[in-house]
């Protein structure tokens, strides 16, 4: 019998985006996936406030980014016919926050980037967001990781 291929159905994603260089392909990522099921998008941006700070404090610079960053992905969900609501949030912990709203929003899947870091020594590096995200969200998480540049992929096809 012939293998048929279906896209994984969701009805609410959350997309944790940063301003880095995964967060072009994390929404084209949920665009497609989300016209296969049209599923809501909930772009999500995370101002992460620091304890000299209070959590309501405008932080001098980082609104004015963070609208950036979610005007983009919004443009991009436009271009793609998909329709995707965008949240700034300010928090102490950004992988906290992007539970947190995934749960609030009922959210039945997180979409993060994971962009591709070596530590000195070439240890591949985490982060701290990505592994409270796994360990903590109570819905399905897809990390989808920027592709190896070039120069870094040395030992490639030896495993």
């Amino acid at each position: 019998m012939p293998e048929t291929r279906t896209s994984p159905a969701f009805r609410r994603a959350v997309l944790g985006l940063n301003g880095g260089p995964t967060d072009s392909l994390v929404v084209h990522v949920a665009c497609e996936l989300a016209k296969a099921s049209r599923a809501d998008l909930n772009a999500v941006h995370v101002v992460e406030v620091d304890w000299r700070h209070a959590l309501t404090d405008v932080i001098p610079g980082c609104h004015e980014r963070a609208s950036a960053i979610l005007d983009l992905a919004e443009t991009t969900a436009e271009r793609q016919k998909v329709a995707m609501t965008t949240t700034l949030l300010q928090a102490r912990d950004v992988g906290a926050a992007i539970v947190d709203e995934a749960v609030a929003v009922e959210a039945d899947l997180i979409i993060l980037g994971l962009p591709y870091k070596k530590r000195f020594g070439g240890d591949f590096r985490f982060g701290q967001v990505v592994p409270y995200v796994l360990q903590n969200a109570p819905m399905a998480v897809w990390i989808t990781r920027e592709p190896v540049p070039a120069q870094a992929e040395p030992g490639r096809g030896a495993r």
